[in-house]
């Protein structure tokens, strides 16, 4: 019986030293999920042949994980910069006229280094609303953009990322529980992350697709 006063004394204890947790600097660490997709412009493109491919929007999203370090300076108005591991990618659908009308789906992944520094207010001890841009760095992908175009192409098509580095903005809502956190966001890109080069020459298709998400991540604030 005493130790379960002692447990409950301590519960009771922590909650109340967490409920009172309010500093103007803190550092965490988060991690949660992303539901993302690429979609972009669905003109014809060319490659060296003359063939047309034709690019469609695909409503499918890709699960992935994310994670990382967090920086808040501020309380009520704060600026928060992170450091993430983004799992990111989607689906699109693209077929060739002239050769055949098989259409056929592309499902790419990748993971990048994310950076986003965000501008926020709080309302009230709980709710928070931030925007900022973003950075973000691929990493690695799984390759799949170029083979599906091989298997159109019957060669090597070249089709990858080309941009490394792209950059966009995360906007979004959040809500404090004491050192923990628990952040919705909507990210979008400026920038194009991939485009073709066909049959390995320098005239460059005119594809263009930007990734966009909605993540939630749930934080603890060590200090």
């Amino acid at each position: 019986m005493k130790k379960l006063l002692l447990a409950i004394l301590a519960i009771s204890f922590s909650l109340s030293a967490s409920a009172q947790y309010d500093p103007a600097f803190r550092f965490g660490v988060k991690a949660g999920a992303n539901l993302s997709n690429i979609n972009g412009s669905n003109d014809l493109s060319l490659d060296n042949n003359g063939n047309a491919f034709n690019f469609k929007d695909n409503d499918n999203r890709s699960l992935g994980f994310v994670g990382g370090v967090f920086f808040r300076f501020g309380k009520q108005f704060y600026v928060q910069p992170e450091l993430l591991l983004s799992q990111k990618g989607g689906e699109f659908n693209v077929y060739q006229d002239g050769l055949t009308n098989e259409e056929g789906k592309v499902d790419v992944r990748f993971s990048n280094l994310d950076v986003p520094i965000l501008l926020g207010v709080r309302i009230g001890k709980i709710f928070r609303i931030n925007v900022g841009p973003m950075a973000s760095l691929r990493l690695s992908s799984n390759g799949k953009l170029n083979d599906s175009f091989d298997d159109f192409t019957g060669d090597d098509s070249d089709a990858e990322f080309k941009n490394n580095l792209a950059y966009g903005y995360q906007a979004g809502v959040g809500f404090d529980f004491g050192r923990l956190s628990l952040d919705v966001r909507y990210e979008g890109n400026f920038t194009e992350i991939a485009k073709v080069n066909f049959n390995n020459s320098d005239t460059e298709a005119k594809f263009g697709r930007k990734g966009n998400l909605f993540q939630a991540t749930l934080g603890f604030a060590i200090f």
